[in-house]
């Protein structure tokens, strides 16, 4: 099977700091790579890397396109890149209102993106936008209220809504949970889970959170101070920690 991600030897530095280093995997349809480690382990570098929003000073980042195979996304033009932005990825931020349209209604904000891959009948536009509103578990009467009237875990599962509405192939998650409570955390995590089985989602989640790996990743790397430290199946590397650094993790969980 082809990989839908490859990315080979990614690094990333600040002067003489590292953000991250040689960093090599493959992702493949349908599989959610989880990247676990504390502040400034690297893994927020690494996940901009990937996504386009910072550039690497090493490294390729490969992207099987629709009929043109792997290509290397940090060749393409900056027209590709964006048009890439709009289809096969999305972008989801730890803080909604980075990833919202916060003077835009809750239905224009999952409208726009239909709009930014040709949709062009408000009908249909409407339509859409109402259904994935409700998919996300927010009622069909608060479509044409603003994000700031949202709780922040409304506000979180909207740009989830606005993100996944065009079907992407590849999302990226910065701390989806981030800054929630408890409960909402749970049950932003259980619509995760639902809608990833439900399309066949492939993503990668950035977190320092365990428990949001383990219900949502197959596959696991732990980072430090830039470098993969441990990778595997993610059961595998949070039961069994080979790595010290990990095995600190988990331990510091256990003892919450």
């Amino acid at each position: 099977m082809t990989p839908l991600l490859q990315v080979q030897g990614v690094s990333k530095y600040y002067g003489a700091r590292i953000g991250c280093e040689d960093v090599s995997f493959e992702l493949y349809p349908g599989e959610v790579m989880g990247i676990v480690g504390e502040s400034g382990s690297g893994k927020s570098t690494l996940l901009g890397c990937l996504a386009g929003q910072l550039a690497p000073d090493a490294g390729e980042v490969l992207f099987d396109t629709r009929g043109e195979g792997l290509r290397d996304t940090l060749k393409m033009s900056e027209p590709e890149r964006r048009m890439l932005g709009r289809t096969d990825w999305a972008f989801v931020h730890q803080n909604a209102r980075d990833g919202l349209r916060m003077g835009v209604s809750a239905g224009g904000n999952v409208g726009e993106r239909l709009m930014a891959v040709g949709a062009r009948h408000y009908g249909q536009i409407r339509g859409q936008a109402i259904d994935w509103l409700g998919r996300v578990e927010i009622s069909e009467d608060r479509v044409d209220d603003r994000p700031g009237m949202f709780s922040g875990g409304m506000q979180q599962r909207l740009q989830i809504a606005r993100n996944l509405v065009t079907g992407p192939r590849l999302v990226f998650m910065d701390e989806p949970t981030g800054g929630l409570d408890v409960s909402v955390q749970a049950r932003l995590l259980d619509l995760l889970r639902g809608l990833v089985r439900e399309m066949g989602l492939s993503a990668i989640i950035v977190t320092h959170d365990l428990a949001v790996v383990r219900l949502l990743a197959d596959r696991l790397m732990v980072m430090k101070g830039g470098h993969v430290v441990e990778a595997g199946l993610t059961d595998q590397v949070l039961d069994d920690p080979q790595h010290g650094y990990t095995q600190l993790l988990v331990s510091s969980v256990l003892q919450v």
